[in-house]
């Protein structure tokens, strides 16, 4: 998850339900944005709690409080309202933390600020972890492109934080990629499994082993 099993802060680009257009159909009015944001919030349940192969597109529609019908309007099947929930909820993820992180001083804040906020939308969408998991499975595509883009969006800004005299020249790959595992697994001990933490005390341990390991002295 990180835009964290494995989710993370900051995906793709685009928003909510039109920017996944790509697995189901762009809505062209205000009702249909609504219906369509109705099936993918109703899908996130239904899959969180049943996983994909258990998962009903009746299911879904009865959460969501449509018909039948209205689902095909927007989804071909199971599989393209699942591909387009995958790239829903990284954008939920990337628009929740975003704000955080342009909103920091620095890139070491920045960095705290995404993981914190990363941890508290983990804490109200928990079944992130499950349906991104089954997305390795069921659409390898979009699993490599939820980790991958994150991945892009974390070394882009680490090394725009090193042009500016934050951080180490020599920040890159490797760096964004460690920084996107550790927010997935501390999403998934701290996120899923238990709220035993403050995330705040979470994210300032966090943030104090980057500012050691990789700002400027």
């Amino acid at each position: 998850m990180s835009e964290g099993g494995k989710v993370g802060p900051e995906s793709h680009t685009g928003s909510g339900a039109e920017a996944s257009a790509d697995a189901g159909k762009r809505p062209r009015t205000a009702r249909g944005q609504r219906t369509q944001r109705a099936i993918l919030d109703a899908a996130a349940v239904e899959f969180g709690e049943h996983g994909f192969h258990a998962a009903s597109i009746s299911g879904i529609t009865r959460r969501a409080g449509v018909a039948l019908g209205s689902f095909y309007t927007w989804f071909d099947s199971k599989d393209a309202v699942f591909r387009a929930l995958v790239r829903d909820m990284s954008d939920q993820v990337r628009d929740r933390v975003g704000p955080a992180i342009r909103a920091a001083p620095d890139q070491i804040a920045a960095e705290r600020a995404g993981l914190e906020t990363f941890l508290e939308f983990v804490r109200g969408h928990k079944e992130i972890y499950r349906i991104i998991d089954e997305a390795e499975f069921v659409d390898p595509e979009s699993f490599r492109r939820h980790y991958s883009s994150t991945a892009e969006r974390i070394r882009e800004r680490l090394q725009q934080a090193a042009a500016r005299g934050e951080l180490i020249d020599e920040v890159g790959e490797v760096h964004a990629w460690a920084i996107m595992g550790m927010n997935v697994f501390l999403g998934l001990r701290f996120g899923v499994w238990a709220e035993d933490a403050p995330v705040a005390e979470i994210a300032d341990q966090v943030a104090a082993m980057l500012a050691r390991g990789l700002r400027r002295e």
